[in-house]
């Protein structure tokens, strides 16, 4: 029992709807979006069409699904805006070179009126400050006499004012041995109350002490005592304890003590009281134990004393101060003229420095200006001299990459309906759709080209220079499945029955470590899983019309997330999947019959050998056997020159950056403009050698192509023993078989140092043998 699937192809109305559900975020104008809609939709029924019509005609089956589809809508999606950044990137920095270059131009003239009116002005300049220089220079003599007079002037009047200051701390000194008794004695008096007065004027027989320090009050007042008989009755004594008590009596006697003229003290009456202080019992210690008020009494007499003898030592000292004052006051106000003169003449100098200051500041920038007006004249006649010869082509660049820019879209969806659909198809089938499909998409005023070619949209050309190299055809056929592969989001399972695309990835991949294996290995799952982990690339050959569904995982890359890291299961196993593995798959059927299901999974691309890059690689051949020495200098001619253009193509990338990140003026960096001088320099040198390489190359291509009707003739009778397998599949012929015995014919015919004839030779011989 068995279930038959019908699959249909999903209707136009499922495939725009699909579309516009997916192109409804890429900025489209409206109109171009319904446009490119429908144009999506047509392809995939072109491509359908397209497909019977390849079975009908060389019975190959391909299959068209709605992954095919979806790869057209996503590969436009993700390259249009790629694409047209980068072609809107690259117009913009020629159109910034350009207007760089236009400006320095322009600059020119305005840099040479400039300089032409700045000269005069600078030697103007440059008297006056030559000028100021003398002035300064005498102004300065003058003042450095006026500085030393008023210095040594200084130096006298400080050495009067220390010997005054000195004669001033000594009596201050002096002083302050007097002062603090004085200002105890005035506080003490304060200190007394009316009581404590009345207490002592009450006082019938006051003690000793009281009356002796009464005494002393006394005779400092100059207050006369009373004449009394002596206790012995022999005559008469003075008493001061009446006055005394009179004194205590009036109502002005303490003030009389606080005013009391101490600077004025009679002699005698100094004498007198010495006599009181030097008596041991006038002391304030002695006297506190019989009288407060007494007490204060007793320490302002003693103070007067104190206060006259060193006011006697003092005075003297004062008289010499006072006149050293007066004596310093007048230097100092002498000093003070002089210093003053110095000043006006200090405050000249600094306004001639000042003036200085400006004036060479003034020529400084004025020299400034014109030495930057020059450099940059010359830094103009660099950059001109050097990037002026690339403005037409510029200019012409600028202008092609706006027509790019604006048929971007156009070209992009044609490319991208390539890459999604033409993998299988032959050259003539490739065209015709591509030639259907330009004429569709300018129909329905989408914006594109008049011819489309994948090698100009979508390829680089130092890229695919470097695949040539490693061993691609140079036939447009092999040049766009690469583009293909390298822009498709599937891994590639090349058609190559006579193993060129197995040539090439064995050759381009060789640095990284390749890794090569066929599916009928006991352990290629092991080697593919530790390719996988470590990021080498792998090549699966001799792949069937079906694959081991264990690397369905790697084919639909199901990734996802593990632990922080990317893993993808094989077979039983997870493993850690590297962002640089890759997978390449060829196959060396004629015509696979690939399923729908493995179609989904990989891109198919038809490496099948054509008769222009089979002719190309026998003549290689041929001029190898015939004139090794010219293959070998083509060869290395042809890496050289590639390596030249590259050269080239990063040189002008450098300038057009330098160029456009140049903020301001960029004649005034003059780095950038030795750099961008050094950078065509090495660009021109570059150029004479790949003009010279070209040459030597064109030279011996044209000797290379005297051999050219051999390899043609063998080109035409491989395809014709290729087509006797659509007889008889007994009749199966591999390509290395047959360069065998084409390269057998050339060491086994007749030699003839005659090209021509040796050709002719090789010919029949070739013919026959085959």
């Amino acid at each position: 029992c068995c279930t038959i699937d019908w699959f249909f192809p999903w209707p136009a109305e499922g495939l725009i709807a699909v579309a516009q559900q997916a192109l409804t975020t890429i900025g489209l104008e409206p109109k171009i979006a319904d446009s490119v809609v429908d144009q999506c939709m047509q392809f995939q029924v072109q491509a359908q069409d397209l497909s019977l019509r390849f079975l009908t005609e060389v019975n190959r089956f391909n299959y068209v699904t709605p992954t095919s589809y979806l790869e057209l809508i996503s590969t436009f999606k993700n390259l249009l805006n790629v694409k047209a950044d980068e072609v809107g990137q690259q117009k913009r920095r020629y159109e910034v070179g350009l207007g760089k270059l236009l400006s320095c131009a322009d600059n020119v003239a305005i840099m040479e009126v400039e300089l032409t009116e700045l000269q005069p002005v600078l030697v103007v300049k440059t008297r006056e400050v030559e000028e100021l220089i003398v002035e300064l220079d005498r102004e300065s003599a003058d003042a450095a006499v006026t500085k030393e007079k008023c210095a040594a002037d200084e130096a006298v009047a400080k050495a009067e004012a220390d010997t005054t200051n000195e004669m001033k701390a000594s009596c201050e000194a002096d002083l302050a041995e007097a002062l603090p008794a004085l200002d105890a004695a005035v506080s003490a008096l304060k200190s007394l109350t009316k009581g404590d007065i009345t207490e002592m004027k009450s006082m019938k027989t006051p003690p000793k002490g009281v009356k002796l320090v009464m005494e002393g009050v006394c005779v400092l007042l100059e207050i006369k005592p009373e004449k009394i008989a002596s206790e012995d009755g022999k005559g008469k004594v003075n008493d001061y304890w009446k006055p005394s008590q009179k004194l205590l009596g009036e109502s002005v006697f303490m003030q009389r003590l606080l005013d009391y003229d101490k600077e004025n003290i009679p002699p005698a009456v100094i004498v007198q009281i010495k006599t009181y202080v030097a008596n041991p019992e006038f002391m304030p210690a002695v006297i506190e134990k019989q009288s407060k008020a007494a007490t204060g009494l007793c320490k302002w007499v003693r103070a007067m004393e104190v206060y006259d003898r060193v006011a006697k030592v003092v005075e003297p000292k004062r008289l010499m101060l006072k006149k050293a004052e007066e004596d310093l006051s007048v230097m100092m106000a002498d000093l003070k003229v002089k210093q003053d003169l110095l000043k006006a003449v200090l405050d000249k100098i600094a306004q001639l420095e000042a003036n200085f200051k400006d004036a060479n500041d003034n020529k400084v920038s004025l020299a400034n200006q014109v030495d930057m007006c020059e450099k940059k004249l010359i830094r103009a006649g660099k950059l001109i001299s050097g990037l002026g010869g690339e403005r037409t082509r510029w200019t012409e660049n600028v202008k092609l990459l706006g027509e790019e820019f604006v048929n971007v879209t156009g070209d992009v969806l044609i490319s991208s309906s390539f890459v999604a659909y033409l993998g299988v198809f032959s050259s003539e089938y490739r065209d015709s759709y591509i030639a259907q499909a330009i004429q569709d998409v300018r129909g329905k005023g989408i914006p594109g080209s008049a011819t489309v070619s994948l090698e100009k949209v979508l390829g680089n050309a130092v890229q695919i220079r470097d695949w040539n190299i490693a061993g691609l055809p140079r036939d447009s056929l092999s040049t766009d499945n690469a583009i293909m592969m390298s822009k498709s989001r599937r891994w590639p399972l090349m058609i190559d029955p006579q193993g060129q695309a197995n040539k090439w990835i064995r050759n381009m991949e060789k640095d990284h470590n390749l890794g090569v294996y066929k599916l009928s290995q006991s352990d290629f799952v092991r080697n593919v899983e530790a390719c996988v982990q470590y990021g080498r690339p792998v090549l699966l050959e001799n792949v069937g019309e079906t694959i081991d569904s264990i690397l369905e995982p790697l084919l639909t890359k199901s990734i996802y997330k593990s632990g922080g890291s990317n893993c993808v299961n094989i077979g039983d196993s997870v493993v850690e999947y590297h962002d640089d593995f890759k997978l390449y798959l060829t196959t060396k059927l004629p015509s696979p019959h690939y399923a729908p299901e493995v179609s989904t999974k990989v891109v198919l691309v038809n490496f099948t050998i054509t008769p222009v890059g089979l002719q190309d690689q026998l003549l290689g051949i041929t001029v190898e056997v015939e004139r090794n020495d010219l293959e070998q200098e083509r060869q290395r001619l042809v890496i050289q020159n590639a390596g030249f253009k590259k050269q080239l193509a990063e040189i002008e990338d450098k300038i057009l950056k330098m160029l456009s990140e140049a903020g301001g003026d960029i004649l005034e960096d003059e780095e950038l403009i030795n750099t961008l001088s050094a950078s065509k320099v090495t660009s021109n040198e570059i150029g004479v050698a790949l003009e010279a390489a070209e040459k030597t190359e064109a030279t011996i291509n044209d000797t290379r192509m005297r051999y050219t009707p051999y390899p043609e003739r063998g080109s035409l009778l491989f395809f014709c023993i290729a087509d006797l397998r659509n007889i008889e599949p007994m009749y199966q012929y591999s390509l290395d078989w047959f360069v065998l015995l084409f390269t057998g014919a050339m060491h086994d015919s007749e030699k003839n140092p005659n090209v021509e004839e040796r050709t002719d030779l090789l010919i029949e011989f070739f013919t026959y043998s085959l």
